[in-house]
Order: structure tokens, then C-alpha cells, then sequence
């Protein structure tokens, strides 16, 4: 499966009927491609990174949902959606915090806070870079965090060459209530993402 770095358009999507006929197979092939997007930092901590693949689903899945064909209707998702997708020289993920229980979500919701601002991508051979969470919308308050968050990690023409030539990519929390260090991601993980930066395809 190819991976492209560029903005989707409405040429790019399926009308609700065509997309009702390929939803089941275009669903399954998303599925297998997520599992090479995810990094389990914890139990409770989950990586999905976003591509233009994970980003046409979310979409079409939106459109159907609400039933919206209009222009301006797909337009609007199209605007909502499309800064989620990798330009190239970065690198793009859902941050989620995942507590089934409510009561234990809250207390660590709240324990917590300022997570998605402690959390830095770590490339052998570099310093960390720390994320750049929720540009689109503040998503914690004085009180706790969000179980969601959109970060982005900006690399640098070194690094995105050292991660196309096979250069580990690591993740390091370091929040006052919370600290740990991935030092690598599997190396299928390590290849999706390598894909999602400018150059040739490793």
C-alpha cells in the first residue's frame, strides 16, 4: 500500500453509494494498514499516526455517518481533516489516554494534565523533539487533560534522512507524574512512518 503526503480533494473520495459498495474491503485493507501506526507507550497510552490513508477513512466514514453530499458539506471535512496528514517533514498522531473504568479516568485525567506537552519523539543519534500538541484547539482546562490530542512532531532534513536510512525512532514522557522511554518502535512500525516523509520510499 502506497502512502502519499498529499492533501486528499474531492476527487479523492467516494460518493455514499460508491463508498457503501467498498466500504467493507476498504475498511479491512485500513485495518491491517493501522497496525504498523500504532505505539503502545503503556497500557493506557496509545500512538495512532495519522496518514492520508487513516485520514480518507475517517472522512468517509464522517460522510456517511452524517449523510453529507454537498460541496461545501465534503469541503468542510476536507478542512477539518486534512491538516492531520503527514507534509512531508513531519510526523502526525492521535495521542490517546485510554481508561475504561470513568472513575479512575478522571483521577488520572486530572493527575495528568500537561501530558500531551511532555511527551517528545526521540531518533537515535538526536536530541528529542517535543511534540506540538492540539493546534487546533486547546484541549485541556485548569483542572485535567483531554483522553484525546493531536500532536505533531517537526523534523528536521537530517532526521527525516536518518529515519529513511533506518535510524530508530524512540518516544520519552517526561511529566512530573509520569516518565518512561521507548527506546524503538518495531520495525514495521519504523517503515510506516519512515513513509510518511519527503524522498524516496524505503
Amino acid at each position: 500500500m502506497q502512502t502519499s503526503i498529499n492533501k486528499l480533494t474531492h476527487e479523492d473520495l467516494w460518493s455514499l453509494e460508491e463508498y457503501d459498495t467498498r466500504r467493507q474491503d476498504f475498511r479491512t485493507e485500513v485495518m491491517h494498514h493501522k497496525k504498523n501506526r500504532q505505539v503502545a507507550l503503556n497500557e493506557h497510552m496509545r500512538l495512532y499516526f495519522e496518514d492520508r490513508i487513516t485520514v480518507q477513512y475517517q472522512i468517509q466514514e464522517m460522510l456517511r455517518i452524517e449523510k453529507l453530499f454537498k460541496r461545501a458539506e465534503i469541503q468542510d471535512e476536507l478542512d477539518a481533516y486534512n491538516p492531520l496528514i503527514p507534509d512531508g517533514n513531519n510526523l502526525k498522531a492521535t495521542f490517546m489516554l485510554e481508561y475504561d473504568d470513568p472513575a479512575e479516568r478522571k483521577v488520572e485525567l486530572k493527575r495528568l494534565r500537561g501530558i500531551e506537552k511532555a511527551l517528545s519523539l526521540k531518533i537515535a543519534g538526536y536530541g528529542l523533539i517535543s511534540a506540538i500538541a492540539d493546534e487546533d484547539l486547546e484541549r485541556e482546562d485548569d483542572e485535567k487533560t483531554s483522553s484525546v490530542h493531536f500532536l505533531r512532531f517537526e523534523l528536521s532534513p537530517e532526521i527525516v534522512s536518518a529515519i529513511k536510512q533506518g535510524a530508530d525512532i524512540g518516544f520519552v514522557i517526561d511529566h512530573p507524574e509520569f516518565h518512561q522511554t521507548l527506546e524503538a518502535v518495531p520495525e514495521n512500525v519504523r517503515k510506516s512512518l519512515a513513509n510518511d516523509l519527503a524522498g524516496e520510499v524505503v
